[in-house]
């Protein structure tokens, strides 16, 4: 079980990534907020917000397509926790637009309902 603290942060990340990275979309509605952000900005420095079903239904849209396994990878860069709040720094590389990317991200967390829960993804795509 995930615990506050910030093993527990760190753990919900890798689940996180394990979650979305094999389209599993229920585990997916579960670590993310209800009211989750992402923000993507892509290299070249256009922007995109989405909520939680936006963002939902792209990682749907890859299983029901038949889309091969996302890559793992990932460097994490900074961890905290704060009482009930988290906040996660780290790089990955990821297809999640047609090509595989670099991307840096910044995530904070709440505890809430017993568990970690994403309320904000930042999402810096680079070149290669």
């Amino acid at each position: 079980m995930t615990q506050q603290s910030k093993i527990g942060v760190k753990e919900t990340i890798e689940n996180l990534i394990k979650t979305a990275t094999s389209f599993d979309v229920n585990k997916l509605e579960s670590i993310y907020h209800d009211n989750i952000q992402v923000i993507m900005i892509d290299p070249l420095g256009q922007k995109t917000i989405s909520d939680k079903q936006t963002f939902v239904n792209l990682f749907k849209s890859k299983r029901d397509n038949g889309d091969a396994p996302l890559n793992t990878w990932a460097e994490f860069n900074h961890i905290e926790h704060n009482g009930n709040t988290g906040h996660v720094v780290l790089k990955r590389k990821v297809n999640l637009t047609g090509m595989e990317q670099k991307i840096a991200l910044s995530i904070d967390l709440i505890w809430e309902e017993n568990r970690w829960q994403v309320t904000r993804e930042v999402i810096f795509a680079q070149f290669e």
